[in-house]
């Protein structure tokens, strides 16, 4: 795809290529291949139902759903007519849905179908109900299998600084926020991404981080403006036979993942090209296994608010998070991480948002400072290499016995144990100290118990100073989480309550 001035009229990436290339591969579900072409079609024909259904530019979708190719179809048709894709976790109980909706003011839904253990059928039961229109499209009309047909590029003027999604926040207090982003967001982000890691028409990224987090969405825009396939999960299988049956040549991954990946049997990574990898500190073991394998491996620290990737870096076994890709700004101020960019968000959609015209004005919130920098609440040092090191979130501290107490550093520390897959580490009250670091220990799977606290504070005596170090163990509770992230405050409640 060429170069773009993210300031002019432009046309989808998506019908670009169908132009351009129509027959490579869009993306690939199973066995099933979609060229561009056809992917093409399929955006415009849902394009046109969502414009019969009503929908005008700057509404608001609520598409609830896992990865599917409808929910990316989906998509670009938003950001053919610039309207706002807004993805959800079907995960979520329908109650919490219905606020989520509520509170964001989706005036139109989308529900995936799924299985009868979802809570999709008492949702649509609930929704039946509701203010909010329920959208029925029919993604058959240009059917994923049929024969491809010569298409040219539609005159479908877009404007790239105009918001045409919105992903929710990890919600760490209270309901989750919507940051709206722009194509032109989208465009800067990939292309510093690309920067680092290379990726052309001839490649393809795993689809495995879901399309309501921006690390997936990421994943979709990357291959997009690339031309390259996305390539969706699947469950029939495992990771090691998918990643050599479908040819994948990037992918991103946690720590565990790789882990169980490298030592599965069959596991021919010879196409893998590069991996991004993310949840923390990666073993120097598993570094040095993918050195031999030739795969170049890169952690990177990202936010919602800034699109995905803000620094990358070849991956360490130190944990730094690389250096500041372009277009992007990064300051550490007493130690809090301050952004800025052409990847920040548009701002927060706001729930007085007033509609003229087909145009959404003072949607959108965006806390900036006096000269444009965004507060991440993220707190982190440079190394002697320039290579960004996340040391916590400020709003996780804690004091005890008049000691500040980062999480993190300690839960760092934990997960350093050859037993131990996660922890949580947080404050317990105590009458003479006023807090006390306590932790909640996730136990490996190949783990046969929990080590005892007097092993875990041997453990830990070289590791981080005696006051940091935790005063009770719990072990990890039995829930589920709605994100790709844990959210702290929910296991601990789990815990405690």
């Amino acid at each position: 795809m060429s170069q773009h001035n993210a300031d002019n009229i432009m046309i989808s990436p998506i019908h670009q290529r169908a132009a351009i290339a129509p027959n490579t591969a869009a993306y690939r579900i199973a066995e099933l291949k979609v060229s561009y072409q056809t992917f093409s079609q399929q955006v415009l024909a849902i394009g046109e139902q969502l414009i019969q259904a009503g929908v005008q530019r700057g509404d608001r979708i609520a598409c609830i759903g896992h990865n599917q190719p409808e929910l990316l179809t989906l998509y670009w048709a938003c950001v053919d007519h610039g309207m706002l894709f807004c993805p959800i976790s079907p995960r979520f109980a329908p109650k919490q849905l219905l606020e989520l909706i509520h509170t964001h003011q989706y005036g139109y839904c989308w529900l995936a179908d799924s299985s009868s253990s979802s809570p999709t059928p008492a949702l649509r039961a609930a929704l039946s109900n509701d203010i909010t229109q329920q959208l029925n499209l029919d993604f058959t009309q240009h059917s994923r299998a049929s024969a491809p047909v010569p298409v040219p590029v539609p005159a479908l003027n877009i404007d790239p600084n105009q918001g045409v999604n919105a992903i929710l926040t990890s919600g760490s207090t209270g309901l989750p926020k919507a940051a709206v982003h722009s194509l032109a967001n989208h465009i800067a982000s990939a292309n510093g991404s690309k920067s680092l890691i290379d990726i052309t028409a001839k490649d393809s990224w795993l689809l495995s981080l879901p399309l309501f987090h921006i690390g997936g969405l990421a994943i979709a825009n990357r291959c997009a403006l690339a031309g390259a396939c996305v390539v969706f999960e699947d469950k029939k299988i495992s990771l090691a036979i998918q990643l050599g049956r479908d040819k994948v040549s990037h992918l991103s991954l946690v720590s565990a993942q790789l882990q169980q990946l490298l030592t599965s049997d069959n596991c021919d990574l010879s196409q893998v090209k590069a991996m991004l990898l993310g949840g923390g500190v990666i073993s120097a073991d598993l570094l040095q296994h993918l050195d031999t394998l030739n795969i170049a491996a890169f952690t990177s620290y990202g936010m919602t608010e800034m699109s995905s990737q803000i620094t990358t870096g070849k991956a360490r076994a130190d944990g730094s998070s690389g250096t500041v890709l372009p277009k992007r700004g990064l300051k550490i101020v007493d130690g809090e991480i301050w952004v800025k960019g052409e990847c920040l968000f548009l701002g927060y959609l706001k729930k007085d948002s007033l509609k003229r015209n087909g145009q959404t004005h003072d949607g959108y919130s965006r806390p900036l400072n006096n000269d444009g920098w965004f507060y991440t609440k993220d707190l982190g040092h440079w190394d002697e290499n320039a290579n960004l090191c996340i040391d916590g979130r400020a709003d996780n501290m804690f004091i005890s016995g008049g000691e500040n107490i980062q999480p993190e550093e300690i839960e760092a520390a934990l997960k350093l144990h050859p037993q131990i897959d996660d922890a949580i580490v947080f404050a317990i009250a105590d009458d003479k100290f006023g807090s006390l670091p306590a932790a909640i220990i996730k136990i490996a799977s190949h783990s046969t118990g929990q080590p005892s606290e007097a092993e875990l504070s041997k453990f830990l005596v070289n590791k981080i100073a005696r006051f940091k170090r935790p005063r009770q163990y719990y072990p990890w509770p039995d829930i589920s989480t709605v994100g790709i992230k844990v959210v702290r405050k929910e296991v601990v409640a789990a815990v405690l309550y």
